[in-house]
């Protein structure tokens, strides 16, 4: 074929990312949270009365799951959405005080699989790490310079 599979860094890559859901799925398993709900609730922390759009943005998903995710935490009562103060038709999210809770418990194992995947390697190798996958984004999308 036209690349042998030993050469194709996007195996690699998504290797990496599937072993990483898999371990912060497991860890946000007992608080009944899954990893894009953490992430809803992770941003929601830091952007209070942000847009489902924007969250969606975000997250790195789509307005539709965004939604999806969004009504199940408000259902949850981890989230609450009210409508903008001046687009009535834009609805903004906001962590309820269960909410905040749920994030805290979530985020102490979240940070656990974060730390040990950071603590493989130097702060040199993380930089470069990061700039290397910055590197890998830039080529996916044809902006190689």
């Amino acid at each position: 074929m036209g690349m042998p599979a030993e050469e194709r860094l996007g195996l690699d890559i998504k290797r990496a990312e599937q072993v990483l859901m898999a371990a912060k799925s497991a860890a946000l398993r007992p608080g009944n949270l899954t990893v894009p709900q953490y992430a809803a609730l992770s941003v929601l922390a830091g952007q209070p009365g942000i847009s489902g759009a924007a969250l969606a943005r975000a997250c790195l998903v789509t307005p539709q799951a965004m939604a999806a995710v969004l009504k199940i935490l408000e259902e949850r009562g981890l989230v609450a959405r009210s409508a903008h103060r001046w687009h009535r038709h834009v609805l903004e999210a906001r962590l309820t005080e269960a909410g905040t809770e749920a994030l805290r418990r979530a985020d102490r194992e979240a940070v656990r699989i974060e730390r040990r995947l950071a603590d493989a390697f130097s702060e040199a190798e993380r930089q470069t790490l990061r700039e290397l996958l910055r590197r890998c984004v830039r080529a996916i999308e044809g902006n190689d310079g």
